[in-house]
């Protein structure tokens, strides 16, 4: 089912990325069916499920009712009556479960439109790729909250390594070995013998992926009429469960570089673009697991010349300026805004990527 499209037929497909100001609304036509569908893979932890607060109900201030009725953003969400539109040219797929492959839950299988109670940032992410791209579009998300790039979603080929640490307790220097891809528990003191538990490095990242896939096995029952696909790219906002564990901060860089690498692999997508988001309340300069990891999203970023290799497909978008107040770990407050600035801002550096050469 796998179709890839050339480097100059993608460049033909798009327009400049814009913000809610100067996005058009959804025209309500579809796309054109004769081109494979491009679809973008997003994952993460509980922001990337999405937490923001659509219906105004108890608590109006930052829901996406008030932010688009009252506040009049997101002008294309809305049409003339004041009805949520519909993108006919972008499907919006949630898939869900907990663990390794396996049982799998369908959240979302749509055209793009608002619906249910909370969003993530796929709006926002798919009304700038509707806008630019000519071929239909799948934004394609499978995650959930709770987890660690260190543990949970470890990409494979990541080694065991070694880290030390002060006890809170009695101030004492310890070394801990730090779980590889496969193994079990998270860690062990150095010199001892692990005991595995019912979990694994990696196995959210071996779910993750093979329920996306079993979304793009079945791609008439996700994009009915589809002509083949194409995965063109990942978006992952995720870091926050990092930021309590010490080990996993300080090496989040190379696990951030490695599972770019691997969903690449494992998609067999070798040309697929990355864009990652920080974390909203971490501002450039931090210190501490939030400074690490803030640092890190920042190195992977093409125009940072670290990794030659990403120059022109991976992208880093810096959140603390569109968020609109809270923390990762609080959702935000649910503010709608934070989740539909984040989305634009994503999707944008999307499209920017996409028309690199």
């Amino acid at each position: 089912m796998r179709t890839t499209l050339s480097l100059l037929f993608v460049l033909a497909l798009l327009a400049p990325p814009a913000f809610s100001e100067d996005l058009p609304d959804p025209d309500g036509k579809p796309a054109d069916m004769t081109k494979p569908v491009q679809v973008y893979v997003l994952l993460g932890q509980s922001n990337m499920v999405g937490a923001g607060r659509i219906a105004a109900g108890k608590k109006p201030e930052g829901s996406l009712e008030v932010a688009v009725k009252e506040k009049m953003l997101y002008p294309y969400l809305v049409d003339d009556s004041g009805n949520w539109t519909v993108r006919n040219d972008v499907r919006n797929v949630r898939v869900m479960g907990s663990g390794g492959p396996g049982k799998s839950r369908v959240f979302n299988n749509e055209f793009m439109t608002v619906k249910g109670r909370s969003i993530g940032p796929e709006y926002g992410i798919g009304h700038q790729l509707g806008n630019a791209i000519d071929a239909p579009v799948m934004v394609l998300k499978s995650c959930i909250g709770n987890r660690s790039l260190g543990w949970d979603l470890l990409p494979p080929g990541s080694p065991s390594y070694e880290f030390t640490e002060t006890d809170k307790k009695t101030g004492e220097e310890k070394t801990y070995v730090y779980a590889g891809y496969g193994q079990s528990p998270l860690r062990w003191e150095k010199g001892t013998e692990p005991e595995p538990i019912g979990w694994k490095a990696g196995v959210q990242y071996d779910g993750d992926v093979a329920r996306a896939k079993a979304v793009l096995e079945d791609l008439e029952t996700y994009y009915p009429d589809a002509k083949g696909y194409e995965v063109a790219g990942f978006f992952y906002w995720q870091g926050d469960k990092d930021r309590y564990n010490a080990g996993h901060a300080t090496k989040y860089e190379e696990n951030l570089v490695n599972l770019i690498r691997q969903l690449r692999k494992d998609f067999d997508a070798p040309n697929a673009k990355f864009v990652c988001a920080t974390l909203g309340q971490t501002e450039k300069g931090a210190e501490g697991n939030e400074g690490h990891i803030i640092n890190a999203q920042l190195a992977v970023d093409g125009t940072s010349g670290k990794y030659p290799e990403f120059k022109g497909n991976v992208a880093t978008v810096y959140t603390n300026p569109v968020s609109k107040g809270g923390a990762s770990n609080g959702h935000y407050g649910g503010n709608a805004e934070t989740y539909m600035n984040v989305g634009e801002a994503m999707g944008a550096a999307m499209v920017g990527l996409l028309q690199s050469k």
